[in-house]
């Protein structure tokens, strides 16, 4: 007996939704998706949509550089558990996607999402859950001619950190942002300006790792929607002004087992079990190719330079900043890990499908984690591995790590790989501002 087709909540159409909006990440990030109009989702929910697969290896260029042979569809069929509203255009109902493969194609489609609800799925076998807390950062731009490449800073004003209000926020929009964002389920629980100029980051509370992922991934495209609503421009990019830091994406990770925090020991020294040390052991054994998904850019290693608050060497320490894993110190049902090198432009499905991999290969093979850095992990002696300098080397690194790419999952991973290199290729061969600044002049 077939299931019944799933409905679309029956009050959507007298609250004045008159679109069905269909999304998934590909695999930069980027949403990809289709508008429905409300008395054709019927047919969308049942029988799903369908997009040719090449998207999943399009570059930022629309160059299909994976076109998966004969150009063939992938299907997406909505997920109405993640059906919300739009508070800033609410004739909209948004929801994400599963990617499925069509009738008659037998190879699966990269698929973010489902790379992370397969992680889950292994921990689940475990006795274990997962539990996720992003937190992203971004910049806000406008266009100007005069300013170089066309935009510059809304707010250009030093040291505006932890500030609030009109000064830090003109116009409200990022606590609108904030407020909306909150409105529409996604846990925004606060909202302030960092610490370069024009950077914000709005913060999300911590839940199931599938769920976090989608809400970092609708955080960050319904961002980028407000602020062109209001004419300006978001950008997650890890670092776009040469005279200022970057914005960085950071993961606080635990388990669960039973509802209780898995990684709490009141009675250990430090008041942590052995399973928060395999984690960490697999975290460290896995950074290399960890970055070339927590760091999916060229631009992203110009961000990570010694005294930058991101690491450089894969090591952990208890409270320490300077370190690839961050033991944060607080204990009890908030004991976890933080990754702190993640880049604003990641993508959040797969650096959470990453992430969770490698703690994953730490608990399987009770992996254990090298001695804690105490002290500045910056020092030219401290111990741990050099991280990758460039997405070059980053990829390298993935492509050889054949433990986290199974994990992954080959599809995902060898359609990323190609797409990148790919891009990597193309900037090595582009005249850059610099050059000419630094030669034509003189040589």
């Amino acid at each position: 007996m077939s299931e019944p087709t799933p409905e679309l909540p029956g009050d959507l159409r007298e609250r004045g939704v008159e679109i069905l909006r269909v999304l998934y990440p590909d695999l930069h990030g980027v949403a990809r998706g289709k508008d429905v109009p409300l008395a054709e989702s019927g047919h969308a929910i049942e029988k799903g949509l369908p997009f040719c697969k090449a998207i999943m290896g399009t570059d930022l260029r629309h160059t299909p550089v994976v076109p998966h042979g004969a150009y063939p569809d992938l299907i997406a069929r909505p997920d109405l558990d993640t059906l919300r509203i739009l508070p800033w255009d609410p004739t909209v109902a948004a929801c994400l996607a599963d990617l499925e493969t069509p009738e008659g194609e037998t190879t699966p489609p990269p698929d973010p999402r489902g790379a992370v609800r397969s992680a889950v799925e292994a921990f689940s076998g475990l006795g274990l859950a997962p539990v996720i807390g992003p937190e992203l950062e971004f910049f806000l731009c406008v266009a100007d001619e005069d300013a170089p490449r066309g935009i510059r800073r809304r707010l250009d004003r030093l040291s505006m950190v932890y500030t609030v209000g009109p000064q830090a926020d003109p116009d409200g929009v990022a606590r609108d942002m904030a407020r909306d964002l909150s409105a529409m389920g996604l846990g925004a629980f606060a909202v302030n300006h960092e610490y370069m100029n024009s950077q914000y980051e709005i913060n999300l509370r911590h839940s199931d790792a599938l769920d976090a992922a989608d809400r970092a991934f609708l955080l960050r495209a319904a961002v980028k929607d407000i602020a062109a609503q209001r004419g300006i421009v978001a950008t997650f990019m890890g670092k776009p002004f040469n005279d200022q830091g970057g914005s960085g994406f950071h993961f606080h990770f635990s388990l669960e087992r039973d509802g209780a925090n898995a990684f709490a020991a009141p009675g250990d020294d430090d008041g942590v079990n052995a399973e928060l040390r395999c984690v960490v052991a697999g975290l460290i054994a896995h950074a290399p190719a960890l970055m070339a998904l927590l760091n999916p850019t060229t631009n992203a290693y110009k961000r990570l330079v010694p005294d930058s608050l991101a690491p450089t060497h894969a090591n952990w320490g208890w409270d320490n900043r300077t370190t690839f894993v961050r033991i944060p110190p607080e204990r009890s049902g908030a004991t976890r890990v933080e990754i702190r090198v993640g880049d604003g432009s990641a993508n959040a499905h797969l650096a959470i499908a990453g992430l969770l991999c490698a703690g994953l290969h730490g608990l399987q093979e009770k992996l254990e984690p090298p001695a804690p850095i105490d002290g500045d992990a910056y020092a030219a002696d401290a111990p741990g591995e050099s991280l990758p300098a460039t997405l070059d080397q980053a990829l390298d690194a993935l492509e050889a790590d054949e433990r986290l790419c199974e994990l992954i999952g080959a599809e995902t991973i060898e359609t990323f790989l190609a797409m990148k290199r790919f891009e990597c290729e193309r900037h090595s061969q582009w005249v850059s501002d610099w050059e000419i600044d630094e030669y034509l002049y003189h040589l």
